[in-house]
């Protein structure tokens, strides 16, 4: 796919009744997902969930019509980049928000490499999320980790949940685990319908997830992954039972962690039961 990079003159904010007139201009896309956000205030609270700490560099996954831009570009000493699929999102930003530290892309942020923009240079992410891409956008970051030290956004008010969910909880599940053993994840505020055009069925969520000081795990991450999608799959089982398939040894059977459901595991446990299956494994096999 061809990258489209645009470097901009001196921007101007847009006042908000300008803002919503030009907002008709452009239409939201079902099959992208979108649904434009027309809060003032609830974009410039968005915005403010990045903390710009140790960062210049910000990606802006999704801008539509630049209601997000416009405040992650009054932001000190910041390179934004406003990434989207959508033709028509893209001529309007192209219009409406000149600036030096903006570049506006075309391009597909599950498709792209990142180093292709930033290079080796860490980036947080931002975005109002496709609620049919926002999962996919999650494991991509954490693909890339090592380069996305924060990353903030709103997604499906359940998606959010998930992702922010403690151990113990109904709706903690794979992609609690994963996100959370590489980063803090904080569950912000909810955002209604009525703000977005068109309004979406269900309510949003907003996070923010910091990376961890430390990605170090002393198992393999591709073990633990494993380990907890397989687990996960059958959720009401016990361990003994949903992780079968690893063909543990009888000693280590005995472990009382065995008897519980994998909602029941922290992070922290489940790390450290893949460390120990995964030493399993390798005294088995020897």
């Amino acid at each position: 796919m061809s990258k489209k990079k645009k470097k901009f003159s001196k921007h101007s904010a847009t006042p908000r009744r300008e803002f919503v007139a030009q907002n008709d201009a452009v239409r939201a896309k079902k099959h992208l997902g979108q649904h434009f956000l027309t809060d003032e205030g609830i974009a410039r609270d968005i915005a403010e969930t990045l903390t710009h700490k140790g960062y210049k560099n910000v990606l802006e996954i999704g801008p539509g019509t630049g209601v997000l831009t416009k405040y992650l570009l009054e932001k000190e000493d910041i390179n934004l980049v406003a990434m989207d699929l959508d033709r028509d999102s893209i001529a309007y930003l192209e219009k409406h928000y000149p600036n030096d530290n903006l570049q506006i892309l075309e391009a597909d942020f599950l498709r792209e490499d990142m180093q292709d923009y930033f290079g080796t240079e860490e980036f947080a992410v931002t975005g109002n999320f496709p609620y049919n891409i926002s999962t996919q956008i999650v494991f991509k970051t954490l693909e890339i980790k090592e380069q996305i030290p924060e990353f903030t956004g709103m997604f499906q008010k359940e998606v959010a949940m998930r992702i922010c969910a403690d151990h113990g909880s109904k709706t903690f599940g794979i992609m609690s685990v994963l996100v959370q053993a590489f980063y803090d994840a904080e569950y912000l505020f909810t955002v209604p319908p009525t703000v977005f055009n068109p309004p979406p069925k269900v309510d949003s969520g907003v996070l923010r997830l910091t990376r961890k000081a430390s990605l170090e795990l002393p198992c393999t991450e591709a073990f633990l992954y494993r380990v907890v999608k397989t687990a996960f799959q059958q959720r009401r089982k016990t361990l003994r039972n949903s992780l079968k398939s690893f063909e543990i040894s009888d000693k280590l059977k005995e472990d009382a962690i065995f008897g519980q459901r994998p909602e029941q595991l922290s992070v922290a446990q489940f790390i450290a039961l893949t460390t120990k299956l995964e030493a399993d494994a390798i005294s088995t096999h020897d």
